[in-house]
């Protein structure tokens, strides 16, 4: 039987063939009371669909079904609340703008807090990615990590956030030696620095590079806290119009090369990105083969 994912970039879980596509149909026409949460909670029962810590994936199982849903593949209940509300606008937070300058001994030793949801920090952090990155901010999907960094003083320097992996790089998966299966299969041992923030008033030499040096040396810990397995590597994509990637290449990334010009929805080749340079940081010696292992 022939079996395929049908997820896209966040999707790393189980493969969907014929045989579970007829389970969940007969499933939805068993319980035509049980709404979309009930029916991704029973994937996940029947399918031992859980993470490193035994918590089931519902979010994953969710989106799953959506996208079976949106391809017509299954039919699934209406929303219980009718069409799916707008994503939040995130709150304004108070704080200072005094300009932090000076040499970068003045404010060391940095602060870093992992910052969770509803926490006076997560709020700072999710106001300013959003109203200060230029890729703005308005929420995070599967396992991710937020860092805020204050200085010796208690200001807000710089805010980090890391997230699921791209789904597909070439140049990455063939520095790695990733084939489609393994890539599938290992992904989550790989996270995605997705944005790096320092304050638009904080402008002190060699910040950036340090604050990469610091992270660097305790994401994979945080990771292991957090969701019970460990990452091996590290990867972020620059946009070349913006950036140069002086402050990854300072700190040690690798630059492996760059992105097509193409977004991961481009099936028709029609859709025009930005160019991005792909840099990787490996958190292990062993790290390509920690990344093919077979028994992940």
């Amino acid at each position: 039987m022939l079996c395929s994912h049908v997820g896209d970039h966040n999707h790393s879980g189980p493969r969907v063939g014929p045989a579970d596509i007829a389970w969940i149909r007969q499933l939805i026409a068993e319980h035509p009371q049980w709404h979309r949460h009930r029916l991704s909670q029973e994937l996940c029962r029947v399918w031992d669909w859980c993470d490193a810590l035994e918590r089931p994936k519902d979010m994953a199982a969710r989106t799953l079904l959506l996208k079976l849903h949106r391809r017509q593949i299954i039919q699934l209940p209406e929303p219980r609340h009718g069409a799916r509300p707008r994503q939040r606008e995130i709150a304004p937070a108070a704080h200072a703008t005094v300009p932090i300058t000076g040499r970068l001994r003045e404010i060391v030793p940095v602060s870093i807090e992992v910052v969770g949801p509803k926490t006076d920090a997560g709020r700072l952090f999710d106001h300013f990615l959003s109203r200060y990155h230029y890729l703005g901010y308005r929420h995070t999907v599967g396992e991710n990590i937020r860092y805020l960094v204050r200085d010796r003083y208690g200001r807000p320097l710089a805010c980090l956030l890391f997230g699921s992996a791209a789904w597909k790089c070439a140049d990455r998966d063939a520095f790695i030696g990733w084939d489609r299966p393994t890539r599938e299969r290992n992904l989550q041992r790989l996270t995605n620095n997705t944005r790096f923030l320092i304050l638009p008033w904080v402008e002190v030499p060699h910040l950036a590079s340090h604050l990469l040096g610091r992270i660097i040396r305790r994401v994979r810990a945080d990771g292991l806290v957090k969701y019970g397995h460990p990452v091996h590597a590290l990867e972020t994509f620059v946009d070349r119009s913006r950036f140069k990637g002086t402050c990854y290449r300072a700190a040690n990334w690798l630059r492996l090369g760059a992105t097509r010009g193409r977004t991961r929805n481009d099936r028709a080749h029609r859709i025009q990105a930005p160019v991005k340079d792909v840099y990787l940081y490996p958190l292990v010696k062993d790290f390509k083969e920690a990344l093919c292992d077979d028994r992940l």
